[in-house]
């Protein structure tokens, strides 16, 4: 694909594999209505499993990513981003160098400690971030949500499908684009799908866009059978 003959529906309800910063140089500016993402924490993560996550250990990824997210985001739109409390300096710069604004916290409650040390660490942690001047939602939703256990199955660092449903449908339009640069197994994509909006996400990793694909088939055909 290049960027001077595409258009934001050359994009809609797929899955590109490959470096999202380069992936989004050739969208349209101003194309997307909402971005849910989970990505790196530059924190050199390894599950309990062995199991890693790409460019988890090196930040020169990020302001890139960010800057192109700034880009493709419609103004006036959302994004919402989960993140690592020990690299919160790096990610709120590389935001308000790229132009957003955080507008809200959000922290996701779990049920079970994914690790201990100090403290039990009980909750993931995303910050709500705004492009240009934004209005507020219909209905505004808690800033801490509960959020069930996704058992890890697909991707070292899943997120449930059910705790990402009430941002897809607060923060995207009926009939908008909710992009995920660092989609994983697929899950913020999988809950834009259940609730009716076009989803687009870009995965590094061949195997997990693999997953995601046949993630996101499996609902779609399951969606159009109920």
């Amino acid at each position: 694909m290049t960027g001077s003959t595409n258009t934001a529906t050359d994009f809609r309800n797929t899955i590109l594999g490959g470096d999202s910063a380069q992936l989004m140089r050739a969208m349209p500016r101003n194309s997307v209505d909402f971005i849910l993402t989970d990505p790196p924490y530059l924190v050199n993560y390894q599950g309990r499993d062995g199991r890693r996550v790409r460019n988890d250990d090196n930040s020169r990824w990020l302001r890139p990513a960010v800057n192109q997210m700034h880009r493709v985001l419609k103004w006036g739109g959302f994004m919402v981003s989960f993140y690592a409390w020990n690299r919160v300096d790096l990610f709120a710069e590389a935001w308000k160098a790229a132009g957003f604004r955080m507008v809200g916290h959000i922290v996701f409650r779990k049920n079970y400690a994914s690790s201990s040390r100090f403290l039990r660490h009980e909750h993931e942690a995303a910050y709500l971030l705004a492009k240009g001047n934004v209005a507020p939602p219909a209905k505004a939703i808690p800033d801490v949500i509960d959020t069930p256990y996704s058992g890890n199955k697909l991707h070292p660092t899943q997120k449930p499908v059910e705790a990402l449903l009430p941002l897809v449908e607060t923060f995207c339009p009926k009939g908008g684009l909710v992009l995920d640069p660092f989609a994983g197994s697929g899950s913020s994509l999988v809950a834009a799908q259940h609730l009716g909006r076009d989803w687009l996400g870009m995965e590094l990793d061949p195997d997990h866009a693999a997953t995601a694909t046949r993630r996101l088939a499996w609902h779609g055909a399951k969606r159009v059978a109920a």
